[in-house]
């Protein structure tokens, strides 16, 4: 069942023993009943409650009484259906997406170490088990996706600081979202938090922002001669237009290089 490309081969092997309990590393955790996901967290995306209750859809006070009422018997998803605070098709939506966005951070490359408490399970409950080879598909997609947008991995983490359009440039309203907490103090991490976001789709508008130049991005470490990727692909294929966004995407990706 695992493959060459897995991100983690131990998540893969309890599924295979329909394990339960509680994977834990170092950016996050998952949490496994009978070998399939049930349930994840990790520091740097917003969890359930922020989703909900950012956006206005719930109560912050909304949210705390149903942790209060159910979260000892691990039902503060069923309370939160049944009390008619939140409907069931909404929840499950919402609760797949957090899902995904914390087991992708979790997962990450160099995240230390892989634990396993069996038993272990979380106060929220169940509402739609995830296998964990989707968890690990979706996590690869996630991955080749963001270095498609832009490969330079140090503008994830960098405080973001925007930039102002080129003439005649358009901005996305979901984007001009983002650059307007981009004051050079707020990770995308923070942002995707004041947001109410996932944290995978405010990174992603991160990097859409980094390739059309309307956010500054950090230099990244010098490559080794002749290794791949020091020159990007997309370097040889953009446009002869001289316009202010190009030029500016053109001069980031060849101050990454030098």
């Amino acid at each position: 069942m695992t493959t060459a490309r897995s991100v983690s081969p131990m998540l893969l092997r309890l599924a295979e023993e329909r394990a339960t309990g509680a994977l834990l590393r170092d950016h996050g955790t998952l949490y496994l009943a009978g070998g399939r996901v049930v349930h994840a967290e990790s520091p740097a995306a917003p969890g359930v409650d922020v989703l909900l209750t950012a956006g206005g859809r719930l109560a912050p006070t909304a949210w705390q009484e149903a942790v209060d009422r159910a979260g000892a018997r691990r039902e503060v998803a069923r309370h939160l259906v049944d009390s008619g605070r939140v409907r069931g098709g909404e929840l499950e939506l919402c609760h797949v997406g957090a899902v995904f966005d914390a087991a992708f951070f979790a997962l990450a490359p160099g995240s230390g170490p892989t634990r396993f408490r069996y038993g272990a399970a979380h106060w929220f409950g169940t509402v739609r088990p995830v296998s964990a080879a989707a968890v690990e598909r979706e996590t690869l997609r996630r991955r080749e996706l963001l270095d498609d947008v832009w490969p330079y991995g140090s503008v994830d983490t960098a405080p973001v600081v925007a930039r102002e359009p080129a003439p005649g440039q358009a901005v996305p309203h979901r984007q001009r979202e983002v650059l307007a907490l981009a004051d050079g103090t707020k990770s995308p991490a923070a942002i995707a938090w004041a947001l109410g976001r996932p944290a995978f789709h405010t990174l992603l508008e991160i990097r859409r922002l980094a390739a059309a130049g309307l956010v500054d991005t950090p230099r990244e470490a010098l490559p080794p001669p002749g290794a791949a990727g020091a020159v990007p692909a997309w370097v040889a294929a953009v446009s002869d237009d001289p316009d202010i966004a190009l030029l500016r995407r053109l001069r980031d990706a060849l101050e990454a290089t030098l």
